[in-house]
């Protein structure tokens, strides 16, 4: 079956750059028509989606990141990227990815990683 694993640093500091990597088994990130999502959940702002990669490699990025955010792919390693640069601690949180058909999945749509808890603080 589809699993997701998020993977990465638990502390970055303020000013760094956040960056997350999901591993992808059971099924290939290129495999029509599936995107791949990137969201994170804090208690503040609840779920937010940050962007996405589909699995033609094409991306989109969330209004508020956009400027600072890259989505990107290890096709070789079945692997999908999150770098966001500039992180303050507003940028806490549990960060999931998703393997959907859909480019905006509900909780229930999918397969989601367990997520990954990234706390920004010097």
């Amino acid at each position: 079956q589809v699993q997701l694993q998020e993977s990465g640093p638990g502390l970055v500091k303020p000013s760094q750059t956040l960056s997350l990597t999901c591993t992808v088994s059971g099924a290939s990130i290129t495999t029509y028509p599936y995107y791949c999502t990137w969201f994170r959940q804090s208690p503040g702002k609840g779920l937010e989606r940050i962007g996405w990669i589909a699995y033609s490699g094409g991306t989109y990025y969330a209004p508020s990141f956009k400027s600072r955010t890259t989505i990107s792919r290890d096709t070789s390693k079945n692997q999908f990227t999150l770098q966001l640069s500039s992180v303050t601690p507003e940028d806490t949180a549990v960060y999931y990815c998703v393997r959907a058909r859909s480019a905006a999945p509900n909780r229930n749509e999918g397969y989601w990683g367990q997520g990954t808890q990234v706390t920004v603080s010097s």
